[in-house]
């Protein structure tokens, strides 16, 4: 259990953490919002890498602003920012056990056994000896996230964990981040709401650092019940429509003449919430 109360913190005149509360536990939890709700730097206090200016965080009983505290923290940890770095001219292999040196795995036998797991779990077996600048970047994200799976850490903390990778390799994260969530607890930021509501069983939307919802995917698509619908023509009252491949205008927000209502999904919910159908 991770218990974060009135979180603060603040870039000049900024405040990009504003006392938030939340409470997390065993499962996905996904975070959505704009760009510059809070997301990555709550994340970054999560992972001890950033120190709030004002609150607390208390993460199975651990403070993390105890520097001892803090370390054993760390050792129940596994991170992936937004822009993981990374050693060109490291092979895979060497890179995620350089990472798990760091991450105190001393015994060799066991520490290589362990890196060829985390390269198995996201499909970099075949690439454990290719240098990393000739890796594509899906691949240098799915080395990426091989590093924080190292030592199966007890709380997993993804930072746009989808960004750049295909189709294919987008379904095998989702099933490999659903299972991780049974027994642990993993939070992911993510502007990507069909990874949502694929894949987390809960979602908090972000904005001006607060929590301004905090529920499950359905319940965060019916905050736009009686506000989607499909029309022959383009809507003359919404900006927010497309032409889908049928044919037929799909529209958030008012109703168009001589259009049918039509289930929302989270996308429609999110945007819904932060007033862009208005």
């Amino acid at each position: 259990m991770i218990q974060i109360k009135k979180l603060t913190k603040t870039y000049g005149a900024k405040r990009a953490l504003d006392d938030l509360d939340l409470t997390l536990g065993t499962g996905v939890t996904g975070l959505l919002g704009p760009n510059g709700a809070g997301k990555t730097t709550l994340l970054r206090c999560l992972a001890t890498t950033l120190a709030p200016d004002g609150g607390a965080v208390d993460a199975f009983g651990l403070d993390p602003a105890d520097r001892a505290q803090r370390t054993a923290l760390r050792r129940r940890l596994g991170y992936l920012p937004q822009n993981p770095g990374s050693y060109p001219h490291f092979t895979a292999f060497d890179l995620v056990d350089y990472v798990a040196i760091l991450k105190e795995l001393t015994d060799r036998k066991h520490r290589h056994a362990e890196v060829r797991r985390v390269l198995a779990e996201v499909d970099l077996t075949d690439q454990a000896r290719t240098k990393v600048r000739k890796l594509s970047g899906g691949m240098r994200q799915r080395l990426a996230l091989a590093q924080a799976l190292l030592g199966e850490p007890d709380v997993l903390i993804l930072d746009e964990p989808t960004v750049g990778l295909d189709p294919e390799q987008r379904m095998a994260f989702r099933a490999l981040v659903s299972r991780l969530g049974q027994s642990r607890t993993v939070v992911l930021s993510t502007h990507q709401t069909e990874d949502v509501a694929a894949l987390c069983e809960r979602v908090v939307v972000m904005r001006g650092g607060r929590a301004v919802f905090d529920g499950t995917p359905r319940e965060l698509a019916a905050v736009a019940d009686g506000r989607v619908w499909l029309s022959d023509g383009p809507p003359a009252t919404s900006k927010l429509f497309w032409r889908t491949a049928d044919g037929r205008y799909r529209t958030l927000g008012p109703r168009p003449p001589a259009a049918d209502a039509t289930p929302p999904g989270v996308e429609d919910g999110y945007l819904m919430l932060l007033g862009e159908a208005a």
